[in-house]
């Protein structure tokens, strides 16, 4: 069957890059291959207008960073910018303890460990941002387009073919209608459709954890123009809250708990079941700034922290994965974008370096073996050990009775200072 999804007459098959998922890393990836030569199609399973629904916020932090300003210096101008309406750069790190009441870190940090672009004349990139993550989605799919980069909604991915004689691969889509195109790249998340079909169907594995996560107005005590942009912590009995402001006038939060595994109500909040959260849960009855997130919420969702089996390779011939579809990981590090930033980062660097000129030259799967290969090694080595971190965070934020969270605290007001800038300066060697 001939390519039947739209445009296909346009496209060269030898040039194109089939990239299966829009979420935040497919957009991206597009926009580096465009640069290099190639002709990046992105095919994204849901409608146009509920691509960028999903999730509250992200933090962006500078290994990420580094990698939007490439892409393009405006979209971290606009996520900078003052007023702060479209993301906030972070200036200081605050851990309080609800069990004792004490402050436990206050740090400015994220002031500190600024990075400067190449480019003469930049200012300093922030160590990190926060900004919701419907307007910076929309940011990355909004300048992709502008590259001319054709995005095709409602085509999910059910089965991809691979062709050593014609060095090319087939995606074929749930309707019927299929492309192809010189490799794939598996861009499409934790229910990574990619990932299934090179290496099978995995059952997710349930971590014991959950997240409720909103926006909220800043609450007096964050605000600007008195108080700095706040990366705040707040640890409790059982709980813990984190919270960023993503612009002047909005705080992204999120309460993680232990409990049992209850996929029937984890899901977005319709008013009845939000007002029901705001009025029973326990948060409203802790401290500024805690209470105040949970007053008039807006967009609260809850989920499950899954884990899946980590693998040993990302690649199948002339097909690979990056970002969630190749590592998910907890939020409790903040580093699931950053993360496939870095992928998108080296993936890009080494197929430049392996086939500089993709007009002239055929990648053939030895070549292009070589360069997923290459890319794993690098990245595997690197994603499995923040993997791990990630969850491990998890567990040792949220402990119950009140001598295991003294001692946490304890452990937190001693460990932390010392293993923070530590963290911070490995974070601006990557991913150059």
């Amino acid at each position: 069957m001939a390519d039947s999804t739209p445009q296909a007459a346009s496209f060269n098959p030898a040039l194109r890059v089939v990239i299966a998922g829009c979420g935040i890393a497919g957009p991206a990836l597009a926009c580096f291959l465009k640069k290099q030569g190639y002709e990046p199609v992105v095919y994204e399973k849901t409608k146009a207008h509920s691509v960028t629904s999903g999730g509250s916020s992200l933090m962006l932090q500078i290994n990420g960073i580094k990698v939007i300003n490439l892409i393009s210096p405006e979209i971290v101008k606009k996520l900078t910018a003052s007023p702060a309406v479209s993301g906030k750069p972070m200036a200081q790190v605050l851990y309080l303890s609800q069990v004792s009441g004490e402050e436990i870190i206050r740090s400015d940090a994220p002031s500190q460990y600024l990075d400067t672009p190449s480019a003469d004349g930049a200012p300093p990139l922030p160590f990190q941002i926060g900004v919701r993550r419907t307007t910076f989605h929309q940011m990355l799919i909004e300048e992709a387009q502008s590259q001319g980069i054709s995005i095709h909604f409602e085509k999910e991915l059910t089965a991809i073919k691979q062709d050593d004689s014609s060095m090319l691969i087939t995606a074929i889509f749930t309707d019927g209608t299929q492309t192809s195109g010189s490799f794939l790249v598996g861009c499409d998340g934790v229910h990574s459709a990619t990932r299934a079909a090179l290496f099978g169907k995995e059952p997710a594995t349930y971590t014991g954890l959950t997240q409720t996560a909103g926006l909220s107005l800043t609450p007096p005590s964050l605000a600007p123009p008195n108080n700095p942009a706040t990366f705040l912590n707040v640890f409790g009995n059982g709980s813990h809250v984190v919270s960023y402001p993503i612009s002047d006038t909005q705080t992204s939060w999120a309460v993680t708990v232990r409990e049992a595994e209850s996929r029937e109500t984890w899901r977005a909040m319709g008013k009845e079941q939000q007002d029901a959260f705001c009025r029973d849960a326990p948060y409203k009855d802790w401290k500024d700034p805690v209470n105040e997130f949970v007053k008039e919420p807006e967009h609260v969702i809850k989920y499950g922290l899954y884990d899946r089996p980590e693998l040993a390779k990302w690649h199948q011939g002339r097909v690979v994965l990056l970002g969630d579809a190749a590592h998910p990981t907890s939020p409790h590090l903040g580093q699931g974008a950053n993360q496939a930033f870095e992928d998108i980062y080296h993936l890009d660097r080494l197929l430049q370096a392996h086939i500089p000129s993709p007009n002239t030259t055929t990648a053939s799967t030895t070549l292009l073996d070589k360069i997923f290969t290459e890319f794993e090694t690098l990245r595997i080595a690197r994603t499995s050990v923040l993997v791990k971190a990630a969850r491990a965070q998890g567990e040792m934020r949220v402990v119950s009775g009140e001598k295991a969270c003294l001692a946490r605290d304890q452990t937190l007001k001693s460990a932390v200072p010392l293993l923070a800038g530590k963290a911070m300066e490995e974070l601006k060697k990557h991913p150059f």
